[in-house]
């Protein structure tokens, strides 16, 4: 691991080559298990964004004509590096994110699943053909490459968020640019280094470091067909409005305030379990993370909520070298302070703290940047910690006295990502599953992600634009279509026609 005597000047990667920033701007990377600097990011300017574009925008053709089944082998040899460096990749994240070993290896095969996907781009890019629609003639779509697209990634996901945005755009024959979090650049630089080793032409892979002057440069250059962007919801907002308003193709993913409803015939211990890895995991720094438990009944809350905190208390929070670590620490000491605030909130809003990770050892005397888990009981719907997503370790129970009522709060929330019910009731799953306003629903799966070849997106303020980011809208999003009606009779007349064409 880095020291702190041994920060490193990263690049960006650009024409297959790493290229050194020219704008004077950096950002610091940190380890944030240690708070160390470990590591200065160029931003890069508009004008280096420009001529990353235009590079490739140069290399776009090339690629565009090689064969689908011999861009899919390029695919194929990226995702046995992957596998073959798997090591490599685990140590970048966990240093640069924070992240746990066995977190870390699961976000890797979660991001394969996606490189998978995108070996089988021959089959989801074939056409439809119809014979002889009328006089002989012949009709088929065809699907073609955008052209440059951009993906902007977030800190939380170094490697499975990139790899899930922009697989099946390389796959399918598009020139991709990811603009990798500042945060966490380590990784996406390493993995530019695979797709060279892959065989991937020089421009068709580029990574842009960058702040607000690299996105804007990505959302209105008119060379940019299409924007991949996965982070909280106002920038999403702001991705996709902006980016519209140039006429881009845009999937712009949000935050989440996910839900987990608890009827009464659910195994309690089970659901404590359950609730815990995935409110809890990569210190709540997911999107899909559960956010609100919601058990049904008094008599059910009281039990979990007894439940919960002893099975809270147990948990190890520490650095991803120690053993038995159960998650380590958020992203940064701007993200610790926010949420230490939003715990302060929640107390001044009259929640009832069951748990309270401002008291670790660790948060309060390492230089890392730790926050224990926080648990929130009697939590009210219109109070700010109910509200809002907090991108840290602070869950809340919200008491609910029916399955109606539950899915009404979940309704009117204005976020809809992710949510889940446990519970052995066919017809109770049923109706829920049917009502919700959700995107992913999960029946007795704390976290429910599709597999990589199922699409991924949320509804309301979670997601904007009409894409996803897994799955075989993946391979729609990145082609444009084209439909061709073709005749090859011989002529039989001389005589024009007037009227409009018809199978009549």
């Amino acid at each position: 691991m880095p020291t702190a005597q041994e920060v490193r000047t990263l690049t960006h990667f650009i024409d297959g080559k790493m290229v050194e920033g020219t704008s004077g701007r950096y950002g610091s990377v940190y380890n944030p298990t240690t708070g160390e600097v470990i590591a200065q990011v160029p931003l890069a300017t508009a004008e280096e964004t420009r001529e990353a574009i235009a590079k490739a925008q140069a290399a776009f053709p090339q690629w565009r004509d090689v064969s689908v089944a011999k861009r899919a082998e390029v695919v194929l040899k990226f995702r046995n590096l992957l596998t073959e460096n798997i090591d490599k990749l685990i140590e970048l994240i966990c240093t640069e994110s924070g992240k746990t070993i066995e977190d870390a290896k699961g976000e890797i095969t979660r991001g394969i699943e996606s490189v998978d996907l995108a070996i089988g781009a021959p089959h989801l890019v074939k056409g439809e053909y119809s014979v002889n629609v009328g006089g002989g003639i012949n009709a088929y779509s065809a699907k073609y490459p955008l052209g440059v697209v951009a993906a902007i990634s977030p800190f939380n996901f170094p490697i499975m968020v990139p790899l899930a945005q922009t697989s099946m755009a390389v796959a399918v024959g598009n020139a991709v640019i990811l603009k990798a979090s500042e945060k966490v650049p380590m990784t996406a630089l390493f993995v530019s280094e695979l797709w060279k080793k892959a065989g991937l032409p020089d421009g068709i892979w580029t990574v842009v470091n960058g702040d607000k002057d690299a996105v804007n440069e990505l959302l209105e250059n008119p060379a940019v067909q299409a924007i991949s962007f996965v982070g909280s919801t106002p920038v999403a907002q702001y991705i996709y409005e902006t980016a519209a308003k140039y006429g881009k193709r845009v999937t712009a993913l949000g935050g989440g305030k996910n839900n987990m409803v608890v009827m009464p015939d659910a195994d309690l211990e089970q659901v404590a379990d359950a609730f815990i890895g995935a409110a809890y995991g990569a210190a709540s720094q997911r999107c899909m993370a559960l956010s609100t438990i919601m058990p049904v009944g008094e008599e059910t809350a009281e039990r979990l909520v007894e439940i919960l905190k002893r099975k809270i208390d147990g948990l190890k929070v520490g650095a991803y070298t120690e053993p038995d670590t159960n998650f380590g620490p958020v992203i940064s000491q701007q993200s610790k302070d926010t949420v230490l605030a939003a715990i302060q909130r929640g107390e001044k809003e009259g929640a009832v703290v069951v748990c309270d990770g401002r008291e670790l050892e660790i948060v309060k005397e390492s230089n890392g940047f730790f926050v224990g888990p926080t648990l929130f009981d009697h939590v009210k719907p219109g109070t700010e910690i109910y509200e809002q997503e907090v991108f840290g370790p602070v869950r809340n129970v919200v008491r609910v006295n029916s399955l109606e009522e539950a899915i009404q709060l979940i309704n009117e929330h204005e976020l809809g990502n992710g949510v889940t019910i446990f519970t052995n009731d066919g017809a109770a799953a049923r109706k829920f599953t049917t009502e919700i306003e959700v995107g992913m629903v999960g029946v007795n799966v704390p976290i429910p992600i599709p597999v990589g070849y199922h699409n991924f997106a949320g509804f309301k303020g979670s997601r904007f634009g009409e894409g996803h980011m897994f799955g075989p809208d993946q391979a729609r999003f990145f082609t444009k279509t084209k439909t061709i009606s073709e005749r090859w009779a011989a002529p039989v007349t001389n005589t024009s026609t007037f009227a409009f064409p018809s199978n009549s």
